[in-house]
């Protein structure tokens, strides 16, 4: 099939490469402007570009698709492509009706959740925070509001004890390129149905915000170990003890109902806090302010913490 790709952020690399390693004829891509990055603010491209340019194939960076010349432009070069298809992942964008309605069949999108489940910019995330046992990606029809289309194929995974929203963003994001490809299949073949999504089932993941780091040890352990993976590694959760801030990257429920108020180091040799429920929760991987990124027992090891 003819096919126009958007997308880019590292997550929706994998997305690409299905498509241009199966054979599908990927026409363009389309992916956000370079920005400026590291001391020197150099223009940084896209992680989509850089795959899509060693691929030898064009690359479209405009700053909007709804007006302007660029966005005039852009729809131009998409009507003189005729798609069969386009595919957006992750890019970024809501895309106007006047896209919306140049493809043959339609403008897919792959999203990170169990939709009507997680809608907007952070789902994957936010399935962590919420305690989710399990999540996926949705392929679904694309619509001018926020992830509201009609669905089309879902794939669904447990979402481990212990695992980050770093760890759960790398298996969604190949477990989107094989749905993909399986969307991109059965809409060839006419053997996919659009389903509606139910508005009473709809739950939102906004963006993340700083306002949420810090650590609230009322709350339950399992509470807490939620907000560490789901944050981490940005914006992180953070703590202050013994006068210093330290950023929590990782944790563990050590299962045991501790003497002693929220908040209270339990277990000085395994960095083990109380929390509201009275069950500790244990911090793995930590960065003092102006430190390093370590495993507590070497954090430990450099820091008089406790006195």
């Amino acid at each position: 099939m003819n096919i126009v790709f958007m997308g880019t952020p590292e997550f929706a690399v994998p997305c690409l490469r299905a498509l241009v390693e199966s054979g599908e004829t990927v026409s363009a891509v389309f992916s956000q402007p370079d920005k400026p990055k590291g001391r020197g603010y150099k223009l940084v491209p896209t992680p989509v570009k850089e795959y899509a340019l060693s691929r030898g194939i064009a690359v479209y960076q405009p700053d909007s698709l709804k007006k302007g010349e660029q966005a005039e432009e852009a729809v131009r070069v998409l009507r003189d492509i005729a798609p069969d298809l386009i595919v957006v992942v992750a890019y970024g964008k809501l895309l106007p009706r006047e896209v919306l309605d140049i493809p043959k069949h339609f403008c897919i999108n792959i999203h990170a959740s169990l939709l009507p489940k997680y809608r907007g910019a952070g789902p994957i995330q936010w399935s962590i925070l919420k305690g989710e046992k399990e999540t996926g990606v949705t392929s679904m029809v694309l619509a001018e509001g926020m992830d509201t289309g009609d669905m089309l194929l879902k794939s669904s995974v447990r979402i481990g004890e212990n695992e980050t929203a770093d760890e759960l963003h790398d298996r969604l994001s190949e477990l989107g390129a094989g749905l993909l490809l399986d969307t991109v299949k059965a809409v060839y073949e006419g053997n996919v149905k659009p389903l509606p999504q139910n508005e009473d089932e709809a739950t939102y993941a906004p963006m993340l915000t700083k306002d949420m780091c810090p650590i609230d040890f009322s709350k339950s352990a399992r509470e807490v170990h939620c907000q560490i993976r789901g944050l981490s590694s940005w914006p992180c959760a953070t703590t202050v003890i013994g006068g210093k801030r330290l950023k929590i990257y990782r944790s563990e429920l050590d299962g045991v109902r501790h003497e002693g108020e929220p908040g209270e180091v339990c277990d000085k040799e395994r960095f083990t806090m109380i929390c509201g429920d009275g069950f500790g929760i244990t911090f793995t991987e930590v960065q003092a302010e102006g430190g390093k990124r370590m495993k507590t027992a070497d954090f430990l090891r450099g820091n008089r913490l406790f006195g």
